[in-house]
């Protein structure tokens, strides 16, 4: 029979040579969850999850449909375009203070669907905005880099047509108007998205106003044309940018007074303003600038076997006479296959050069 003292000695023998019960390897006890939209360019994050014990590191691997996504081992995780139509989850590890592991996954997103590209910085147009220079689009920055940029052209709310490059120049039509560029962008696993530059400042004559003139119309002779017409068409003449406008001269119909005559003329008529006139041409003497009929509802042979039109004959004539008026002396042909000066005598021949209704920017200057 064992005595009291003998069962308090054995149990101690026992209680030193028994081993210590090892710390088992980490319990999940709830899975990792992912927040975020499972769709390209749009970030997600993963949560701890709950683990017994509670005290423990974790670390994440991102998958895709069940792989590894190679360096894909940050908490959150930015969804990239190789996940479109694909699912995405997360693997946590946790590790407890003796290095023991486990891992517990989450379950996997919806399928990844295609982002949205956001405008950071919009596009713009980059130069002056004056009739005859050339401006450049600005495509702006975007949250992911285009693949593809297109770029349209507008005049006010309309497209220009035909104006689909990265650079534009201002034509005629644009001036007194805005005009802005439309960016178009394509990028792997986005949606198409489009950002329009701000509205800019008008579109100015080449040079800045310079000197106003005054002019009214008078007839001479047997007038058979609309002097309706006759009194539009010279001032759309004399307001296009291509024009003496370009010089910084503003024209300004009166009814009397102004400060030179225009006169449609029955070609009998010319030769009464001076023996320098012709019927056969148009004149200009003193303050009259003289248009012959004849010329303005024919044009002359030259013009007309060289296929010019009747419209750009009728700009040719006004800006030659006006520029006398103006001052210009007749000019020459610079070289074959130039434009012609306005101040040639394009009505007669252009010997080598072709034929030009305005004037050039030499005689602008």
């Amino acid at each position: 029979m064992l005595t009291r003292g003998l069962v308090l000695a054995l149990c101690a023998v026992l209680s030193f040579a028994a081993p210590a019960r090892a710390e088992g390897e980490p319990v999940s006890t709830s899975a990792p969850q992912v927040t975020g939209q499972a769709t390209v360019g749009e970030p997600l994050k993963a949560g701890r999850g709950g683990w017994d014990p509670a005290e423990v590191e974790v670390t994440f691997q991102w998958l895709r449909d069940g792989r590894a996504i190679a360096g894909a081992t940050s908490r959150t995780y930015r969804v990239d375009p190789a996940d479109l139509r694909h699912r995405l989850s997360v693997a946590a590890t946790a590790t407890d203070a003796q290095g023991a592991s486990a891992t517990a996954a989450s379950d996997e997103t919806a399928v990844v669907g295609r982002g949205t590209l956001r405008v950071k910085r919009a596009p713009a147009v980059v130069g002056t905005s004056r009739f005859g220079r050339t401006v450049r689009a600005d495509p702006g920055r975007w949250s992911s880099a285009p693949r593809r940029t297109t770029y349209q052209w507008f005049r006010g709310l309309r497209p220009i047509d035909g104006a689909t490059g990265r650079r534009y120049t201002f034509v005629p039509d644009d001036v007194g108007r805005h005009v802005r560029v439309r960016v178009s962008v394509k990028a792997p696993g986005y949606h198409p998205a489009t950002a329009t530059s701000p509205r800019a400042d008008r579109v100015g004559h080449r040079v800045d106003l310079r000197r106003t003139v005054t002019y009214h119309v008078e007839t001479r002779g047997r007038i058979t044309t609309s002097l309706r017409d006759f009194r539009r068409l010279a001032q759309q003449t004399y307001d296009d940018p291509r024009g003496w406008r370009g010089k910084g001269v503003r024209f300004v119909r009166v009814e009397r007074r102004g400060s030179f005559t225009l006169v449609l003329a029955e070609a009998s008529t010319v030769p009464g303003f001076s023996s320098g006139c012709s019927s056969t041409y148009s004149c200009r003497v003193g303050r009259y600038v003289i248009i012959n009929q004849t010329r303005w509802n024919r044009a002359t042979p030259p013009w007309n076997a060289a296929g010019g039109s009747l419209r750009d004959y009728r700009h040719m004539v006004l800006n030659h006479e006006t520029g006398h008026w103006l001052g210009k002396d007749h000019a020459g042909c610079p070289g074959r296959g130039r434009p012609a000066p306005v101040m040639m005598q394009q009505s007669k021949g252009l010997d080598g050069c072709r034929f030009n209704p305005w004037p050039t920017v030499r005689e602008l200057g």
